[in-house]
This record gives C-alpha cells, sequence and structure tokens, in this order.
C-alpha cells in the first residue's frame, strides 16, 4: 500500500469522516491537543531551563526530572493520540503539507531526543559539565519550538 493510498484510507475512515462532519469535535480535540501541548511544553522548558542554569539553580535536576515526568509522558500521550485523530479528519491535507512534515519530522526527533540524550543529561546532575548540559537544553528547546512552529503553520498554509 503506498503512503498515498493509506492517507486516503485514514480521512475516508469512520472516526476521520465523523470528526470532519461534526461542527464541534475538531476544535474540542485541538483544545485537547494544544492544552496537552502546552502542558508538554512547560515541563520540557522547566527542565531546560533548569539545565542552561536559569531557574531553580538549587534544586537537582535530577530531582525535577523525575518529578515532572509522569506530565510529561501524560501530555505527550494526550497530544499523539489527539494528533492522530485530527490527523484522521484531514489526512489529504496533512499529505500535501510542507509544514505538517516539518512537524512531524520534528517531533520524531524531539521524542527520541528527549526519551535519550536529554534524558540522560536531565539525571546526570550536572555530571556532564556546563558546556554539554546548555547544548543538550537548548537543541531540546529548538526542537520542541520546530514541532510548535510547524504546527501553526499547517493552520496558515490552507
Amino acid at each position: 500500500m503506498s503512503m498515498l493510498a493509506f492517507v486516503q484510507w485514514c480521512e475516508a475512515s469512520l472516526v476521520g469522516g465523523t470528526i470532519r462532519r461534526s461542527l464541534w469535535l475538531f476544535p474540542v480535540i485541538e483544545s485537547f491537543h494544544l492544552v496537552a501541548f502546552a502542558v508538554l511544553g512547560g515541563t520540557v522548558l522547566l527542565v531546560d531551563l533548569r539545565l542552561l542554569g536559569l531557574v531553580m539553580r538549587s534544586q537537582p535536576v535530577a530531582l525535577l526530572a523525575a518529578g515532572i515526568r509522569p506530565f510529561f509522558r501524560g501530555s505527550l500521550a494526550v497530544m499523539l493520540v489527539s494528533g492522530v485523530l485530527l490527523f484522521l479528519s484531514e489526512s489529504l491535507k496533512c499529505y500535501y503539507s510542507f509544514p505538517f512534515k516539518v512537524k512531524i519530522a520534528s517531533l520524531l526527533i524531539a521524542i527520541v531526543f528527549a526519551g535519550t540524550i536529554r534524558r540522560k543529561a536531565a539525571s546526570a546532575d550536572d555530571a556532564l559539565g556546563p558546556f554539554w548540559s546548555k547544548l543538550v537544553a537548548v537543541i531540546s528547546i529548538a526542537l520542541w519550538a520546530t514541532v510548535a512552529w510547524g504546527g501553526r503553520w499547517i493552520g496558515f498554509s490552507g
């Protein structure tokens, strides 16, 4: 099955059609998507700003990261589920959308980065040294900002 055939199948699905035909389902799902991304962004910024040494300097990074990890994971799960539902309702638009491709590519990279390099940097409690901790934080912020930027760009790209 080609990617285009898969996307057409998604758009023709019962779920995609129901969301597309409903007056209120898309905005409600999108609201959950945006609130989840806001919570995720807050958790990312809190840890990354701590890695940069700009906030909560007396708080160990590992303790801070462990405390907000459930919020990161929960908001990521809500964001992914709601994102799939939104995709099903406008799959063809997304298929032809360059901003959507930017968003998805940066999302995948950001998730892998967060689950590997950033997680290790946050659990190392400054053992990496200030340069590497700050580099990890800057890359993390840039990746998640690109996800957000791509999402907004989709809305303005018809």
